[in-house]
């Protein structure tokens, strides 16, 4: 089934082109601009900067393939932007193959490293070499359209769990803030808004006699009677890690522990920890003095930059990037996650460096936090948990799917495996 075509023979190519930094701006104005590939997650762009007289425009559907180390990363315009110098737009000339011509990119992505050192400083791919790059293009309209359709409808169950957390993400983010944050229930019994026996907007009726009908003074402002206030270092144990040397073979060689850096938590659609780019031995496990941290325990990264937070849902390893709180006796680790991310300005007020930003453990243990008593403590893991959950189980399916789908990807495109017959297995899978 498999022939081939060079790309400029089906898709229009236009190279990205920064426009003129004078039409920069951080309010919001003209179209999202993205310069490169560090500027969009994997699928789903972010605008990081605007500009008002873009030079190259992608449309939603073009398909954005970055030109500049790493080169051949593959994404799909969402929403009309514009592209910089990292950027290259690929238009298909038939619209209905840009599905197809997505997948036989992506599965192009590893062929660049020739061009990596190409450029004076990095890497970088000319139109030239994109319109002559090798595409395999089935003969068959059929065909195409058919591999597209199911690797496609892998991709949509993908998308379609990354929506569905993403929603739960919210709920329970704004219930830690209604009850921790606002104190929505207290400020309704004190108004006579909430009786016993009724139910507040994300509230069960059964909670009413666990939050007082009164505010205090306390060192962080008004807080709820019977309510405390703590250190971060009272309610988890806060460690940090290392690197074991790099040069050492028996630290890294068929290591078996999950080791985490800051990298592995940024490209994370949501704040669950399954696996990690590297691992190391029980030799390299020993040069880290925090050890193997237990699942559940919330990671937080302390430099360059603070803020990327997830939930370690394997046993992991931390390197020095990274303050990770155990939770103690009684403290659910999904408050820790949610408290941290709502606290984000506060972490950032004690970090300090000439270089990059960074806070110690040493600093982020005296943290204040508002603290309610246990029963509200152990409400709230109840109330939250089983959304956690869900979200978990998504981002197992979707991982389930990828490798499906990344497996799926050459065999179709090659006509190793029938469409038919794939077809026929995702049936058998309710996709």
């Amino acid at each position: 089934m498999e022939g081939e075509v060079q790309l400029g023979e089906v898709a229009e190519i236009i190279m990205g082109q920064s426009p003129p930094g004078e039409t920069y701006n951080e309010h919001g104005d003209g179209l999202p601009f993205f310069q490169g590939v560090a500027d969009f997650n994997y699928r789903h762009p972010t605008p990081r900067v605007f500009c008002t007289a873009p030079s190259r425009i992608a449309i939603p559907g073009d398909i954005l393939l970055s030109v500049r180390a790493p080169i051949g990363r593959v994404n799909v315009a969402d929403r009309q932007c514009a592209i910089g110098r990292g950027l290259a737009i690929i238009r298909p000339r038939v619209r209905e193959d840009g599905r197809y011509l997505e997948f036989a990119l992506r599965m192009l992505e590893t062929t660049w490293t020739a061009i990596e050192g190409g450029g004076s400083v990095f890497g970088n791919a000319t139109r030239r070499d994109l319109e002559t790059l090798r595409v395999p293009w089935p003969e068959s309209e059929w065909d195409r359209r058919a591999i597209a359709h199911i690797l496609g409808t892998l991709d949509d169950k993908i998308e379609l769990n990354r929506r569905m957390s993403e929603t739960l993400e919210q709920m329970a983010r704004a219930l830690f803030k209604s009850w921790f944050v606002d104190f929505d229930p207290v400020r309704a019994k004190m108004e006579g808004r909430w009786q016993r026996g009724q139910s507040l907007p994300g509230l069960p009726a059964h909670l009413y006699d666990l939050f007082p009908d009164r505010l205090v003074d306390s060192e962080l402002g008004e807080i709820p009677e019977g309510w405390g206030v703590k250190s971060i270092g009272d309610l988890a144990e806060v460690v940090g890690g290392s690197t074991p040397k790099t040069e050492c073979a028996e630290f890294w060689d068929g290591g078996t522990h999950h080791w985490v850096t800051p990298k592995d938590l940024s490209g994370l659609s949501m704040p669950v920890l399954l696996d990690t780019e590297r691992k190391i031995t029980d030799a390299g496990l020993a040069q880290i003095s925090s050890g193997l941290l237990p699942r559940g325990t919330v990671l937080l990264s302390s430099r360059a930059p603070i803020g990327y937070l997830a939930i370690a849902e394997v046993p992991v390893a931390v390197n020095q990037g990274f303050i990770a709180m155990k939770p103690r006796q009684g403290v659910s680790n999904l408050f820790l996650l949610r408290w941290a991310r709502a606290a984000h300005d506060e972490i950032l007020s004690h970090a300090n460096g000439s270089t990059f930003l960074e806070i110690s453990k040493a600093s982020f243990r005296p943290i204040r936090v508002v603290t309610p008593p246990t029963p509200i403590m152990d409400a709230f893991d109840q109330f939250s948990r089983p959304m956690y959950g869900k979200v978990v189980e998504n981002a197992l399916e979707s991982r389930t799917l990828a490798a499906l789908r990344d497996a799926l990807l050459p065999k179709l495109i090659s006509g190793e495996i029938r469409v038919k017959d794939a077809e026929r297995f995702l049936q058998e899978r309710g996709l």
